[in-house]
């Protein structure tokens, strides 16, 4: 895999360059280290709302005419706000990127967050979440990860509470923007038909003159395990049962992580990583669909494990059969478990694994966007390197090394079981 051109401007700003001719395009992805694992107590989503204000123009350019210039030009635009980080980005022709190097730069420095803006994006934030929250299986998502952390950050929607969205006011967004929003806290990832000496005389121009100040990590203690055994249970509208069981995950810098990419691979299907993923394998081959899809225990079950900076969790989310019990679900995923840690795993299952792990991989670079998504993407909780020897990683891990990680982390007596019933007789719900 080619190697990048890395380089970091005296003023903080990390640039990773990877120049790709295959086609007339270019990705340009601008990765701010903020997210809501920043966030303090009162002030939950402020990192999202700052990522909507960030649309509602500057000076320069007007909302209207920030989204007419990249349309009229060919380019695609979005942004998205995580745990960790948040990420604007836009794929253009190769010839037209010095807008978007221009619209990004001038953003960084110039966004109005006008209370009149502020007063909008609030409506639709809180009418977003909303949304969310009236979403059965979001709900029983969002109980079961705030029950998995006592303090971390990591408890926290993305998107906010309801009381934080109605509390923050303009100038405690415009303070967040200030702090995060500069040189020293971004990564800018570059991939596609472009020559880097010209790139980076570009880049240069537009970021070397914002003012930027190096930031200190934050004192965030990471929680290492579930204290104890949770249950959660939820009652709504709706005539399915959904379950989902959560376990501490290991960080992405973690060794442990590549052997429990393996581990989930094997349990519920092969996952990607990619947020723009060009294809996908089928979970029919995962030990944990042949108990519960293939016997109609399930309609579907899916495993989550996300890279992140601390330790997060992995989740098995499960769809019941109408009429399925789900103590009996919960004692299938169990049995399944333990036969991982008490019996031999054969080397020809790791094999498979790690196959499917690299279709996905090779999916997940089929297009430019991609491959300026990933340059920046694993900059953000460890570094390129992470990602340049991920699948040699992979296949180092044997079947001892799964079965200590299931040991290790899909405990019963240390994780979180979330069960939505549809219609649930409200005196079964826990005070």
């Amino acid at each position: 895999m080619d190697n990048p051109t890395k380089i970091r401007l005296d003023n903080g700003l990390s640039v990773l360059l990877k120049e790709i001719h295959s086609a007339p395009i270019i990705s340009l992805w601008t990765w701010y280290k903020v997210g809501s694992r920043y966030e303090k107590p009162g002030f939950t989503g402020i990192s999202h709302w700052v990522e909507h204000m960030q649309f509602k123009g500057t000076e320069k350019y007007s909302s209207s005419v920030m989204d007419r210039l990249i349309a009229r030009e060919g380019g695609v635009w979005n942004a998205f706000t995580h745990v960790d980080w948040t990420t604007y980005f836009e794929t253009m022709p190769a010839n037209k990127i010095d807008l978007a190097l221009d619209l990004e730069a001038d953003r960084m420095e110039n966004s109005l967050f006008s209370p009149a803006d502020v007063e909008s994006e609030r409506t639709v934030i809180i009418s977003e979440k909303e949304g969310k929250d009236n979403e059965p299986f979001l709900r029983l998502n969002n109980a079961v990860n705030e029950a998995a952390f006592l303090s971390h950050p990591y408890r926290n929607e993305v998107i906010g509470s309801l009381e934080d969205l109605q509390r923050i006011q303009r100038d405690d967004l415009f303070r967040h923007y200030r702090k995060y929003y500069q040189p020293a806290n971004t990564i800018i990832s570059i991939a596609g038909d472009f020559n880097t000496t010209v790139m980076i005389e570009k880049i240069q121009k537009k970021y070397i003159p914002i003012p930027s100040e190096f930031l200190s990590e934050p004192d965030i203690q990471p929680e290492h395990d579930i204290q104890g055994k949770k249950e959660i249970l939820l009652s709504g509208p709706g005539d399915t049962i959904f379950i989902q069981i959560a376990y501490r995950s290991p960080s992405a810098s973690d060794p442990d992580f590549f052997a429990f990419t393996i581990l989930d691979s094997m349990l519920s299907g092969p996952a990607s990583l990619n947020m723009f993923g060009g294809g996908g394998t089928s979970n029919k081959t995962s030990r944990l669909y042949k108990k519960l899809v293939d016997k109609r225990l399930a309609v579907s079950l899916a495993g989550g494990l996300q890279a992140t900076i601390d330790p997060h969790i992995y989740d098995l989310s499960i769809t019941l059969h109408q009429g399925q019990d789900p103590e009996i679900v919960i004692k299938t995923i169990d049995q399944e478990i333990e036969r991982l840690t008490e019996k031999r795993i054969l080397k020809t299952e790791i094999q498979r694994a790690v196959k499917q792990a690299r279709a996905l991989f090779a999916y997940g670079l089929e297009n430019i966007t991609n491959q300026a998504f990933w340059l920046g993407y694993s900059e953000c909780f460890a570094d390129y390197d992470w990602f340049a020897h991920y699948l040699d990683q992979l296949n180092e891990i044997m079947p001892q090394d799964v079965r200590r990680v299931a040991e290790k982390y899909l405990h019963p007596e240390k994780r979180v079981i979330g069960i939505y019933y549809p219609d649930f007789s409200e005196s079964k719900q826990p005070s």
